[in-house]
């Protein structure tokens, strides 16, 4: 079929900004012609959606719900809404997505308050969560009714079961949920070698915002609810916050592509690979300093302001922290040994200057 479309990019260039920035894995875009032709019914009464509750309930258990969503910020909105009370606050990690990078959305969207707490590596732990969990009967305070972690954190960093566990353990003590912020979930569990619920429900978290697009995706995430107990009203929510959509097929197939066999696992052991093989040469390089463990598919360095401005003009990837010279650093399921080696050789010879 002819098609009047034309590429307007250089399919060479490559980068180290974000995993969003990688195309879509051939498996995925195959799975998504495979669901095209025909009339399916709309808004997720279609096949593809209800078979993919069967491969959500392998992976998560047979009490476990998915409801596709367009994006990461989508998910979370959804998720904390339907987790919360019109006066319900939201613990989570300073460093978190849902603070930092969705531009006020859940506070705005979903009308709740997030109550921060500043962490060393981005993991939150009983101890940490006790700052801001108190005051539930006080009326001049918005009430903490969830915990909200990201696995892998924002930092890089992995919690382990335990971990995780302790937090939900500490959480539900106290009557509030666990909501985890899954939009690298597939790293997290490439890095620790355990399936997704080792750390999930069977550590006790309520709902999971689950990352499809940063895993070679086109588009789409999904809520994934663990404890129907914790939330009210799912569909409701996520129609209302416009993230139900109506082709909804072309998401669930995705998904489906993704988790029915090893593709999503794959996927992250590569990226988690590539970004072992940069640390390990930066490792090597005088002048730069890796800021926290590497644990799954990003690397923090500081290196002098200079050399990353030059750097940039030559590989794309953004300052975390301009003042202190700090950067990240992303592979992505497509990064390849050779982008990583030429990523290093650059470095070099920008250092040296």
């Amino acid at each position: 079929m002819k098609t009047d479309a034309r590429r307007h990019h250089d399919p060479e260039v490559r980068g180290f900004a974000s995993d969003n920035y990688a195309g879509v894995h051939p498996e995925i875009l195959a799975a998504i012609a495979l669901a095209n032709g025909g009339h399916q019914v709309a808004y997720g009464e279609d096949d593809y959606t209800d078979h993919l509750q069967r491969v959500i309930h392998s992976h998560f258990g047979a009490g476990a719900e998915a409801f596709p969503v367009f994006n990461g910020t989508g998910a979370n909105v959804v998720a904390l809404q339907a987790l919360t009370d019109r006066w319900g606050a939201v613990i989570c990690a300073e460093s978190a997505h849902i603070n930092v990078d969705e531009g006020g959305a859940p506070e705005r969207m979903a009308g709740l308050k997030l109550l921060t707490v500043p962490t060393p590596d981005g993991k939150l732990t009983p101890e940490l969560i006790d700052r801001q969990a108190w005051g539930w009967e006080d009326e001049h305070r918005a009430m903490p009714q969830v915990v909200s972690v990201t696995q892998n954190t924002e930092l890089g960093t992995v919690y382990t079961p335990d971990e995780i566990r302790a937090i939900c353990d500490h959480a539900h003590q106290h009557g509030m949920k666990v909501h985890l912020d899954g939009a690298r979930i597939a790293n997290a569990a490439a890095s620790l070698n355990v399936p997704m619920r080792a750390f999930t429900n069977a550590a006790g978290v309520d709902v999971i915002s689950y990352g499809g697009t940063k895993n070679g995706m086109l588009f789409g995430e999904a809520v994934v609810v663990l404890n129907p107990d914790a939330v009210r009203r799912m569909k409701h929510i996520r129609k209302m916050s416009m993230q139900l959509s109506s082709k909804m097929r072309f998401v669930s197939v995705q998904l489906e592509a993704l988790l029915s066999k090893d593709l999503w696992l794959r996927n992250a052991r590569h990226a988690n690979a590539m970004a072992q093989r940069l640390a390990e040469g930066v490792r090597a390089v005088d002048g730069v300093e890796i800021l926290y463990p590497v644990q799954a598919n990003a690397v923090f360095a500081r290196l002098p302001h200079d050399v990353s401005e030059r750097l940039q003009k030559r590989y794309r990837f953004y300052f975390w922290d301009e003042a202190a010279g700090d950067v990240r650093w992303m592979c992505s399921y497509d990064t390849t040994e050779d982008d990583v080696d030429g990523f290093l050789a650059a470095l070099k010879e920008e250092l040296a200057r």
